[in-house]
């Protein structure tokens, strides 16, 4: 599998799926397993007892993992889902940017 560029903390568009135009934050980055879980995008409910340990009986929403090739990067200038490249600067770090309009990430 190709390696995973899409980050914590990256805005992101979802492309498939019945979440599809919705866009959130990245949560957490799976890149063993392919995935991402996005803030509001993939929310199921789930039923939980009470325990011991005083957490309260109800109903829990939460987000699961997508797939990373179901989202795309949202393009800082434009706000449309764009690709991501990774360039060398002239001080020779590593950069992320939109291939859609070159802004870095």
């Amino acid at each position: 599998m190709p390696k995973m560029k899409i980050k914590k903390n990256d805005e992101v568009i979802v492309l498939t799926g019945k979440d599809k135009g919705k866009t959130g934050k990245v949560i957490t980055a799976m890149p063993k397993e392919h995935k991402v879980i996005v803030a509001g995008v993939n929310q199921v409910q789930r039923h939980r007892k009470a325990d011991a340990m005083g957490n309260k009986a109800g109903i829990v929403t939460k987000n699961l993992p997508i797939d990373v090739s179901n989202v795309a990067i949202v393009d800082p200038k434009t706000g449309k889902a764009t690709k991501v490249g990774v360039k060398l600067t002239s001080d020779g770090k590593k950069v992320r940017f939109a291939k859609k309009s070159g802004e870095t990430l």
